[in-house]
């Protein structure tokens, strides 16, 4: 189903956008990732290690991501991994209306949508601020970045991940108002589409996710998709953003 597009403040298509700051690479991780054992059957592949922007830079070229595992800081490579087709987006009715209804911005906010992500008060909420301040150093370096939904000037829902090349790794996604974190899912494929992206990872399919398309693939097919995505183009307004 075609989408409607949501309102972006000062967008213009990728095409019209000039090519912008390259993301800062930081020092490398003093951790190899290489050596996880994909063919486990577990999701977590490691604990410890640290959350300097190199290593989790490292994390994600090889298919992990960060989350605290019993008070543990934990590795995680999904057995079945959740990722949305960018082909296979499902927008409703009510979601097509609601495109046209917000505005939408990119890494305007990035702190605020984090912080309304890691609200303690969420159920299953993960997000430490060992975490917060990890991912907005990723931010400064321009590898993290958010997708902001507003209604009049204020901040409705969003979600934030991090981008490496042709890969958007969904981090975590908030909502106050109804549909807005779907509306910042709409966008963010748009403009993955605009940048011919390959891979939008949101790591597990939930009901909520498999509602609007999202499907689950194998480890290996994931890595094998991924290692392809990460040698794409970075989509340009995730150097510019539309603020």
């Amino acid at each position: 189903m075609a989408t409607s597009s949501p309102r972006l403040v000062g967008a213009r298509s990728v095409a019209g956008w000039q090519t912008g700051v390259v993301p800062i690479d930081p020092p490398p991780s003093a951790w190899d990732f290489r050596l996880a054992d994909i063919a486990a059957d577990s999701d977590v592949l490691g604990l410890g290690a640290d959350l300097e922007p190199g290593t989790l830079l490292a994390a994600y070229r090889q298919g992990l991501f960060p989350m605290p595992y019993e008070a543990e800081l934990a590795w995680w490579s999904p057995v079945q991994r959740g990722i949305l087709p960018l082909d296979g987006l499902r927008v409703s009715r009510s979601l097509h209306r609601s495109c046209a209804r917000y505005l939408v911005t990119v890494d305007k906010a990035f702190s605020r949508v984090v912080r309304e992500c890691g609200q303690p008060n969420r159920p299953g909420g993960w997000i430490t601020p060992d975490i917060e301040f990890a991912y907005q150093e990723l931010h400064g370096l321009g590898w993290a970045h958010s997708v902001e939904t507003w209604s009049g000037n204020e901040l409705v829902g969003g979600l934030y991940g991090v981008a490496i090349g042709g890969l958007f790794a969904g981090e975590s996604m908030f909502h106050n108002a109804t549909d807005a974190s779907k509306v910042a899912l709409v966008t963010l494929v748009e403009i993955m589409r605009e940048g011919k992206s390959a891979l939008l990872d949101v790591q597990w399919k939930t009901p909520h996710l498999e509602s609007m398309g999202v499907v689950e693939i194998p480890r290996a097919e994931y890595l094998q998709r991924l290692h392809e995505a990460i040698a794409l183009p970075l989509p340009v307004p995730f150097a510019n953003g539309f603020g």
